[in-house]
């Protein structure tokens, strides 16, 4: 019994030696390499537990009530009541993972721009996202982002990201879903679904030459391809599946289930039929015999430079993501948030009136003209900024690193970064920062754009190196379906989302947790 029990305490000993001993060499390394670098001590969130377990469960409790920006607000005071000044980096571990987090532009421009080679996406980023994307454009470092990067950027050129006439049937479709009643009001109806199909039928239109038609397909009497709805359906579901996962950080595998998988499939089999007609089209020879190009195509023209349809596939995927995803959580925190300020939005209209006429007598709605209408723009920068549509990202070091602040007893010294550490950042928290945007920073005020120029402090569509190529096409899209809809209704009832909170639904983007329920009054003559 005696030596049964010896052996046990021997056993624990070794295994706490195992364990302590590399920790502490560890710890000891990194401290010898800070203190090399000129870095100083970054505050640290305590973990709950010992093997960050609990911030886990949090992370997940906060997710699924729709509250997960503001858990990491409350953890940046909590840091910041502990070190009695304002934190925005801090250190803490989940599932005996060091992991850091950040909302100081400073720190966040060295991630994106100035110290971009010392950070990749990282191996959480791929692991979650190749199942779906592969080695498309989001999910990919190095040499293949580089090539993934050159491949598409000349898609969204200027005249590509303008075709407003194809917005313009996407929009006539979308009014189907909003009858006018008797009194002039629509019934109230949730427009996160209809902004969704709306921006999937245009995305997949200039990906594919051919939209999936899902606002049709949805209509009383209307029915679609099984196939559409079969992909939609999975498309949601595959990146619902992606974004659960990625709360386990280097546990991310635990979520990458066979419901995943078996979604990424579906959305596979369906991209691969337009990817292999694409490339069946003899495009060069047709144009040499005279005939004349309709329209432009991008995968039409993305199989013009590679002939892989594995690579094909996976980027028209990662755009498709982006194309339709960027646009309508931007329409639908807009909606949101004007149906709760009827005073910008009456400003809003008589801009849009005064400057593009009537919905039955538009003019000049442009591109150009879009993009010089100061306050439709404001209105829009303002929705961005309370409501980035990536509020929360990451990268990982390849290398033993610095950040250039957060250390020290005034948070303005750098901070140590140990090579293969994760390093997350929320626009979320840094658009809030009271510091950079005022008191009122949790405040809807367009005006403040009026002369205001931003930086690193002000990030919807990331910076540098990656900053996104389509936000163009996105703002045109957001941009043009505002001002036709402002053309077609004069009043927003906004009074069923009364008393409900801006929660979020969190999946590789955000969007509403609630909807975007309400009713929509026509103007006169329309």
């Amino acid at each position: 019994m005696l030596s049964i029990l010896h052996l046990s305490l021997f056993f624990i000993a070794s295994l706490v030696l195992y364990k302590f001993v590399p920790y502490v060499n560890t710890r000891y390394q990194n401290a010898a390499q800070a203190k090399k670098l000129g870095a100083e001590r970054v505050p640290t969130l305590p973990s709950p537990d010992p093997l960050g377990v609990g911030f886990v469960i949090r992370i997940i409790k906060s997710n699924n009530a729709g509250k997960l920006l503001e858990y990491f607000q409350e953890r940046l005071q909590i840091v910041s009541k502990q070190e009695g000044r304002p934190v925005l980096t801090f250190q803490t571990h989940i599932l005996q993972s060091w992991l850091f987090f950040t909302c100081d532009p400073k720190n966040i421009q060295a991630l994106l721009a100035t110290q971009f080679k010392d950070f990749s996406l990282g191996p959480i980023r791929f692991g979650t996202f190749s199942g779906l994307l592969g080695n498309g454009i989001f999910s990919v470092d190095g040499p293949k982002w580089e090539h993934a990067r050159a491949l598409l950027r000349p898609q969204f050129a200027r005249d590509q990201v303008s075709d407003l006439e194809l917005e313009e049937r996407h929009l006539q479709n979308m009014l189907l879903a909003l009858p006018v009643e008797a009194d002039g009001w629509t019934k109230t109806i949730d427009m996160l679904p209809i902004n969704f199909r709306l921006t999937i039928d245009s995305a997949s239109e200039f990906l594919f030459g051919e939209s999936v038609d899902t606002q049709l397909s949805i209509l009383p009497g209307r029915s679609g391809s099984e196939n559409d709805q079969a992909f939609v359906t999975a498309f949601e579901t595959s990146q619902d599946l992606i974004a659960k996962a990625f709360r386990f950080n280097d546990w991310y595998s635990i979520g990458l289930t066979k419901e995943y998988y078996e979604a990424c499939k579906v959305c596979h089999q369906y991209i691969d039929r337009y990817v292999v007609k694409a490339l069946s089209k003899n495009k060069e020879n047709s144009l040499e015999q005279g005939e004349e190009k309709q329209h432009y195509i991008f995968l039409e023209e993305l199989a013009r430079q590679t002939q892989d349809p594995i690579e094909i596939r996976d980027q028209l995927l990662s755009i498709l993501t982006a194309g339709r995803d960027t646009t309508a959580s931007l329409l639908s925190f807009l909606w949101l948030v004007l149906s709760q300020h009827p005073d910008v939005f009456d400003k809003l209209r008589s801009t849009v009136i005064n400057e593009f006429g009537t919905y039955q007598n538009p003019r000049n709605i442009t591109f150009s003209s879009l993009k010089s209408c100061s306050y439709l723009q404001w209105c829009l920068n303002e929705t961005l900024r309370l409501f980035p549509t990536v509020p929360i990202n990451g990268r990982r070091s390849i290398k033993d690193t610095t950040l250039p602040r957060g250390g020290g007893p005034d948070g303005l010294s750098p901070i140590f970064i140990p090579k293969n550490t994760e390093v997350n950042y929320s626009v979320y928290c840094m658009h809030r920062n009271k510091e950079l945007w005022g008191e009122n920073a949790d405040d809807f005020i367009p005006e403040r754009w009026d002369g205001r120029k931003t930086g690193f402090d002000y990030l919807p569509f990331n910076g540098g190196p990656r900053i996104c190529l389509g936000q163009q096409f996105a703002l045109t899209e957001a941009g043009y379906i505002v001002v036709r809809l402002l053309q077609r209704f004069d009043k927003l009832d906004g009074s069923a989302m009364e008393g409900l909170d801006y929660d979020w639904n969190l999946t590789l983007t955000g969007r509403p947790k609630h909807g975007v329920n309400l009713r929509f009054h026509a103007a006169d003559g329309n």
